[in-house]
C-alpha cells in the first residue's frame, strides 16, 4: 500500500517588520507589543510556554492516503484523552483540545503559582469517498490518530484510459 504524507500547516504572513506599511500597523496596534513580549518570554527562555510549540496554537497534524482509508495523526503532548473532542459531519472532521497545567511551589521565603492554559481547534474537508459511519480513532501516547475508511466503490483501482489519435 503506497502512501503519502502531506503536512498540514497554516499559512504565514510574508511580509517582514522592517516593510510592514503603516495602514497594517494600524490595523494591528498590539502586533508589535505582542511581537516584543514572545521575544522576551525566548530570551529569558520561556518560550516552552505555549502549549503547542512557537506562534501558534495548533498541533502538528500529518495527513496519510493509503488505498482502503485515509489517516490522520495529531501530535498532543501532555493533553489528557478526556480534553481532546472529535466531531465529524457529513463534509468535515473537527479536532479540538485543550491543555491545562498549573504548579504551585512554597519554599521557605516565597510562595510561586504558575497557570498555563492553550486551546486548539483544527478542521478538515472531508471527500465524498469517507465512509463517515465507520470513522475510528485512536490515543497512545500524545498521538492522536484517526482513521477515516473509503467507501467501497472509492477502492477501486483507477481506470486507465487509452487515447485515442485520429
Amino acid at each position: 500500500m503506497a502512501e503519502t504524507k502531506v503536512p498540514l500547516t497554516r499559512g504565514k504572513s510574508t511580509s517582514s517588520k522592517s516593510s510592514s506599511s503603516l495602514s497594517e500597523q494600524a490595523r494591528h496596534p498590539f502586533e508589535s507589543l505582542r511581537q516584543e513580549v514572545d521575544r522576551l518570554f525566548d530570551e529569558f527562555g520561556f518560550s516552552s510556554w505555549q502549549p503547542f510549540g512557537r506562534r501558534g496554537t495548533s498541533p502538528a497534524v500529518d495527513v496519510v492516503e493509503g488505498d482502503k482509508a485515509y489517516e490522520v495523526t495529531a501530535e498532543l503532548p501532555s493533553i489528557d484523552e478526556k480534553d481532546i473532542e472529535i466531531k465529524v459531519t457529513q463534509d468535515s472532521l473537527t479536532i479540538k483540545g485543550v491543555k491545562e497545567e498549573q504548579k504551585e511551589e512554597k519554599e521557605k521565603g516565597y510562595h510561586r503559582q504558575e497557570r498555563r492554559y492553550g486551546s486548539f481547534e483544527r478542521s478538515f474537508g472531508l471527500p465524498d469517498s469517507v465512509d463517515t459511519d465507520k470513522i475510528q480513532a485512536s490515543f497512545k501516547k500524545g498521538l492522536l490518530t484517526v482513521t477515516l475508511p473509503k467507501k467501497a466503490e472509492a477502492q477501486k483501482p483507477a481506470k486507465t484510459v487509452a487515447i485515442k489519435s485520429d
